[in-house]
């Protein structure tokens, strides 16, 4: 029972009391006019008694009281009202004050987390957060669009290494506080970095992911053009200069000795073969920027498919068309995009060999999707990081020109890709299609 309850039903049995004593006085025999008035005066003072009792002690504690239940209801809008009493109003003051600062600190704590919210939101990383036992607590978009995940598949509860995602495995292998760049063989470049943060008292781990694959591609292309450019001009005028003596010694002496002329013609062959090993690689940092238009990607291939077949006639490799029934209409520019397909068709051949096998080409319609997948002697997990690296091939004689050119053409489209051995066996090279503009 409160204590202001308690008071009341003391006042209430106290003046029951001195009732009773005032009527026994007045009904005793003989009557006092004089006891009376004492027992009346009696009644007086304990009342003006009770009353300052009540207003110097109870109301006081009461308000306290009160300002006890706000606090246990987190109501940091309210405020306690002076009593008149010093003691209890100091009280009050402090009681005040520390509610006031309380509602700021909460204020701008809830501040401070909402922009933070916001800020995370809008961040173009991707911020992952654990809850101590490992599960995800929280993703941003950035996190979804990163991991390939439409924004409804909420990752909320899910261990980490449940999501079937190949950037996951190598967050997983990143220690607390170190970061880590991590090329994928999708040709993305990701900065992970995993840290901690303490929250109540627990440890929850997070990962940021940034995408560094626009300015890395920028660089080595900034790079390697340069170094091109440069050794393609020293190449291309010194075999200019060798060829053409060249040419004038064969013509001089191709009547005296045939074995001369021999020697003159191979070295005049490896000068030209030089020049175009230089053109090659310098082509690859002439791509012309694409003219897209829109094709039907089923007709497009079945009128490119003869050219195909006719790479993969001497291998005894078969081309096996599964074309979606709503043909997909994409914003390719075709001559070009044609030659980043023979490049892939040509690489599938090479990989299947001279036993023979199947490439399989793949259409989709929702969404805009092409897959040349091969039964070739497929891609192990080291070799896939590297392969839209510059200048890297798996072939005793590769320039490592052949993926650069294809990467570049399809990001010149906005194009996502993956190439990687599936556990079916199956090497697909993955091509994604931007969406076309809405008119």
């Amino acid at each position: 029972m409160k204590l202001k309850h308690q008071y009341w039903i003391l006042s209430l049995l106290l003046i029951a009391v001195l009732a009773a004593v005032a009527g026994k006085v007045f009904l005793a025999e003989p009557f006092s006019f004089g006891m009376f008035a004492a027992v009346e005066a009696l009644i007086a003072v304990t009342a003006v008694f009770l009353a300052v009792f009540y207003f110097r002690i109870i109301k006081p504690l009461h308000i306290i009281g009160s300002g006890m239940d706000l606090l246990r209801e987190q109501d940091f809008g309210s405020r306690l009202r002076r009593v008149g009493q010093p003691e209890a109003d100091r009280i009050v003051e402090i009681f005040n004050r520390m509610m006031e600062q309380l509602k700021n600190e909460r204020l701008h704590l809830r501040e401070q987390n909402h922009f933070l919210d916001l800020l995370i939101n809008a961040s173009p990383l991707g911020v992952v957060i654990l809850d101590p036992d490992g599960l995800i607590l929280s993703a941003n978009p950035a996190a979804y669009r990163l991991l390939g995940l439409p924004p409804a598949d909420g990752l909320a509860g899910r261990p980490l290494d449940a999501i079937g995602n190949p950037l996951i495995s190598e967050l997983l292998k990143i220690e607390t506080g170190r970061s880590q760049t991590v090329r994928l063989s999708d040709a993305n470049i990701y900065k992970c970095t995993r840290s901690a943060f303490i929250d109540k008292g627990f440890r929850h781990p997070f990962y940021l992911v940034e995408l560094l694959t626009e300015e890395v591609f920028k660089a080595e292309m900034k790079a390697y053009e340069k170094v091109i450019r440069m050794i393609a001009h020293e190449v291309n005028n010194t075999t200019a200069g060798i060829t053409s003596t060249l040419d004038t010694l064969s013509s001089a002496l191709s009547e005296e000795s045939d074995e001369v002329a021999e020697v003159l013609r191979i070295a005049i062959e490896r000068c030209y073969s030089m020049n175009r090993f230089i053109t090659n690689f310098a082509d690859v940092v002439r791509i012309p920027e694409p003219e897209p238009r829109p094709l039907d990607l089923n007709a497009w291939l079945a009128s490119v498919k003869r050219f195909i077949e006719s790479i993969c006639r001497d291998r005894n490799i078969r081309i096996v068309m599964e074309l979606s029934a709503t043909p997909p209409v994409v914003e390719i520019d075709g001559a070009l995009f044609e030659q980043a397909l023979v490049n892939i068709v040509k690489n599938a051949a090479e990989s299947i060999g001279h036993d023979g096998g199947d490439i399989f080409i793949r259409t989709c319609s929702t969404p805009s999707r092409l897959e040349i997948a091969d039964t070739g002697r497929g891609i192990d997990r080291n070799t896939e990081s590297r392969l839209f690296s510059p200048f890297f091939s798996t072939k005793p004689h590769g320039q490592g020109l052949g993926l650069i050119f294809i990467r570049e053409v399809l990001l010149k489209h906005h194009c996502t890709f993956s190439l990687r051995t599936c556990p079916d066996g199956l090497t697909r090279f993955s091509i994604l299609f931007a969406d076309r503009p809405a008119h």
